[in-house]
């Protein structure tokens, strides 16, 4: 909701948040009620899967607080892509982010994954599969607002780094407009 219209946001008078936060919080009622005719059905059941379940949950955890080093918490909710003029502007390619372009992104996935593996419901799957298909798009459009942004820094770091599976090997990318 954000990068999609991250112009028309800008060009707002008032906060954004007004129509964001409550937009946001609809989509969990929304999304209970159509998942709940498949809340009981399992693909498969056996405590073993929580083992790797909880692998999952505490890398997704590790991600996470990871992803906050470096990183306000005003990026981290959009401030910057909703408010643009006069805000905080910086690309950060530091820490995590020398790993992975993305690493909010990749704990999401690594948490919902966590949920699927260990429970074994199809609904949990089916999430993680929409989930997969929305954040990649999600990812594409952070891409270009923040190519619109930082120019060939952006660009520079976007052919250095992934966007969502980790390189082992961080990468130093130093923007020239830091």
């Amino acid at each position: 909701m954000i990068h999609t219209f991250a112009n028309v946001w800008r060009d707002r008078q008032k906060s954004p948040y007004r129509v964001l936060v409550p937009a946001w919080m609809a989509m969990w009622p929304m999304m209970a009620a159509i998942t709940l005719p498949f809340r009981s059905l399992e693909l498969y059941h056996t405590n073993w899967a929580w083992i790797p379940a909880g692998l999952l949950v505490a890398l997704g955890a590790f991600v996470y607080s990871r992803s906050s080093k470096n990183f306000s918490a005003r990026q981290l909710v959009g401030v910057p892509e909703v408010l643009g003029r006069n805000r905080e502007q910086r690309l950060v390619t530091g820490g995590i982010r020398a790993r992975v372009r993305h690493p909010v992104y990749l704990a999401h996935l690594c948490e919902m994954l966590a949920w699927s593996v260990g429970t074994g419901l199809a609904v949990c799957w089916g999430l993680t599969a929409f989930a997969l298909v929305t954040g990649a798009w999600m990812i594409r459009m952070e891409d270009t607002e923040l190519e619109k942004r930082f120019g060939e820094d952006y660009r520079q770091y976007r052919a250095t780094v992934p966007a969502i599976i980790p390189t082992l090997i961080p990468r130093v990318v130093k923007p020239s407009q830091l």
